[in-house]
């Protein structure tokens, strides 16, 4: 939960490492029952499309309850798990900040929850994206794991000018990727687990491509923050991100600086194409806002 090329002082209140008191108790009953109903509503259809990873972990996190966390309590199970915790933050944070925090096993989490008339979409992530979305898969050791590694890389990506490249590979892994499983398709991306119609959208609607992960293929897509995703990149594995992370990402940058960015639309000639899409549901959107 970065924000890219964000500078500045941590805000009034906050610390150094722009952490802040979660204030649990100070979440009203209306702000619970939201978190309620955004979950029961996600959970309902999740089941058969959310990978086993990713139940599992709202399994052993318990993260129903009444409302939202007690992120104190929520990190002391995570923390026997894979040594994890969560921490507050009041919003989006630096990419040094972001990354400091990955890469010392702490995932940044927004302490505030959307409006009972924001549940389809919000602009800035929120405690349920956060932590519905991203936790539980923190959980796995694999994921957990590939997070930490994400986060050393993350500081050399910036010292080499190659933010950009490794945001890309955050985008159609941590928040938007899909997983081959042997029952098929499913999901473990928060920014789908956490949405209703992306959920749906992702595995089962015929617009978007479909494409077996690619480090370098990935590295070279833009993504769209707006609106649902016109490609998902789909992993064989867990294990796959995990190793992926070992890998000397140097050379990479180098190749890159010379390799042209890929279309969000388009289909390379080495790609394996898992299902190729007609881009309907982008196409109608950009025909709606030119009329």
């Amino acid at each position: 939960m970065s924000a890219d090329g964000f500078l500045g002082a941590p805000p009034e209140g906050a610390a150094a490492d722009w952490t802040i008191p979660q204030g649990w108790d100070r979440y009203t009953a209306q702000e619970h029952q939201t978190w309620v109903t955004l979950y029961e509503r996600q959970f309902k259809v999740l089941p058969g499309r959310a990978c086993d990873a990713f139940l599992h972990g709202l399994e052993a996190l318990d993260l129903h309850g009444d409302g939202i966390p007690d992120f104190e309590r929520m990190s002391e199970r995570l923390r026997a798990l894979t040594g994890w915790t969560v921490v507050a933050v009041p919003g989006l944070v630096p990419d040094d900040v972001f990354f400091d925090h990955l890469a010392n096993r702490r995932f940044p989490a927004g302490n505030f929850i959307r409006r009972p008339d924001e549940l389809d979409y919000l602009q800035e992530p929120d405690v349920f994206h956060d932590v519905f979305g991203h936790v539980p898969m923190l959980t796995d050791p694999s994921f957990a794991d590939y997070m930490a590694a994400y986060g050393r890389g993350g500081a050399r990506a910036l010292q080499l000018g190659q933010l950009h490249n490794l945001a890309r590979l955050y985008w159609y892994t941590v928040e938007f990727g899909l997983m081959q499983s042997p029952q098929g398709l499913r999901i473990y991306g928060a920014g789908i687990v956490s949405s209703r119609a992306e959920s749906i959208f992702s595995l089962e609607d015929g617009s978007p491509n479909r494409i077996a992960f690619d480090l370098e293929r990935v590295m070279r897509t833009p993504y769209r923050i707006d609106d649902f995703q016109q490609v998902y990149f789909v992993v064989p594995s867990i294990e796959t991100l995990q190793e992926v992370t070992q890998r000397d990402f140097g050379p990479i940058y180098q190749r890159l600086t010379q390799a042209p960015d890929i279309a969000i639309d388009a289909i390379a000639d080495d790609d394996e194409v898992l299902s190729r899409g007609d881009q309907a549901y982008a196409l109608e959107r950009a025909h709606g806002q030119t009329v």
